[in-house]
């Protein structure tokens, strides 16, 4: 295997893929805001990378100039099977990777799922998983919160809420690790877990043609779009989405607030004595563990300052970075739980904002509280042996915890 070489200036070759860089960008970040508006590599196929909220309150809103019909911060090879594919399916993942107009009516179709009128319906699930999963671990002392806690309310809500085998979650968890984590960088691993969780959702998509039954699927299956019934790919594929972002994204932010009180005791304290703090705590954390970056492609010649974008450079949407930019935030490195004015941007901001902001504040407000309630003092026992996932979704895979 070619050995890749270290970054040696942040500026013109990033990579967000080196370790020092996943285990923690925030220095990387306050060093290109001093530095460059716009960052800039030829890694991974090459991109931009802004780091301030301001810069990405403007990228999101320049549609149609920056399409989204590739989310992905590293693209996957040209290749006929590929363009194949995407005949097949279209966009990737609809509506995130599509543009607007069209995107709105796709948006509309799932937007219903997550009102917070819907999302109280699914809290009592949620509420008893979540004691469920404590039962399973709190009299050994001992627990990996990440891979025994967190990752498991986010999978089994949402297949709860699709309507699949809820037993399965250890088998979609695997897919989306293939998919997120390992096929960022393994373009075989990447066409492999896509066609797994394709497949799957194909084959529940003609069972449900074929056998209607009172689930998401086929309601789905029922809608239509400017008058016609909504595509077979269409419903694949948005199943593919709520499985993917509904698992990967709130696994990340659960897992990073739990790893936060480990490391700080004060605010651990604080936590288990103020829990009418969780609100703005719940916010806060979102701001500065926010998980998720995205990309945008050019579809024509942009300047932005000194810097012009070429059609088809890829731009990255770093939600977190702006998140901790001190022009708009203060203490912006500083984690406040009783911080009152939040404007972040962890869900994204304009057209592509995240559909599901009320069920992944719902999951992660329930599986603190209720931790909290149960295992009020908590230590990571190496923190060393935390594990960190980055790129497209940043987030600790490994929390070996005692208590």
């Amino acid at each position: 295997m070619t050995k890749i070489p270290p970054v040696t200036d942040w500026a013109t070759d990033y990579d967000f893929f080196d370790p020092d860089y996943i285990k923690d960008p925030a220095p990387v970040w306050k060093e290109l805001r001093g530095k460059c508006p716009i960052a800039h590599t030829e890694r991974w196929g090459g991109s931009w990378m802004p780091t301030s909220y301001e810069n990405m309150q403007a990228f999101v809103r320049m549609v149609p100039e920056l399409s989204s019909r590739n989310v992905m911060l590293v693209s996957p090879p040209k290749s006929d099977e590929f363009d194949a594919e995407l005949a097949e399916y279209g966009s990737s993942a609809p509506p995130i990777t599509s543009d607007p107009p069209e995107h709105i009516p796709m948006r509309r179709l799932i937007l219903p799922l997550f009102t917070p009128k819907a999302v109280a319906d699914y809290r009592p699930f949620t509420e008893q998983l979540c004691h469920d999963l404590i039962d399973g671990f709190i009299d050994q002392g001992s627990c990996d919160a990440a891979l025994d806690y967190a990752v498991h309310i986010p999978a089994k809500t949402i297949a709860y809420i699709i309507g699949v085998d809820g037993n399965r979650t250890d088998e979609f968890v695997g897919w989306v690790r293939g998919l997120v984590e390992q096929g960022m960088q393994d373009p075989v691993k990447l066409k492999h877990y896509r066609h797994i969780i394709r497949d799957f959702f194909a084959e529940l998509v003609d069972a449900r043609k074929a056998n209607p039954k009172d689930d998401l699927i086929s309601n789905l299956l029922s809608q239509e779009i400017n008058g016609q019934p909504i595509a077979r790919k269409a419903v694949i594929a948005m199943c593919d989405l709520l499985l993917v972002a509904g698992i990967d994204t709130t696994w990340s932010s659960i897992g990073s607030a739990l790893w936060h009180f480990a490391m700080n005791p004060d605010d651990r304290l604080r936590m288990a004595a103020e829990p009418d703090l969780f609100p703005t705590a719940i916010e806060e954390l979102l701001r500065f563990y926010s998980p998720v970056t995205m990309a945008r492609v050019a579809t024509e010649e942009i300047e932005v300052g000194d810097v012009s974008f070429k059609p088809g450079d890829k731009v990255v949407l770093n939600f977190p970075a702006a998140n901790r930019d001190p022009a708009v935030f203060e203490d912006a490195d500083k984690v406040v739980l009783d911080r009152q004015r939040n404007r972040h941007i962890a869900f994204g901001i304009g057209p592509h904002r995240c559909a599901g902001s009320n069920l992944a504040r719902m999951e992660m407000e329930l599986a603190l509280r209720i931790w909290f309630e149960r295992i009020p003092e908590f230590k990571l026992t190496d923190p060393d042996a935390v594990t960190w996932a980055g790129g497209q979704v940043r987030g600790p895979r490994h929390l070996p915890f005692r208590f």
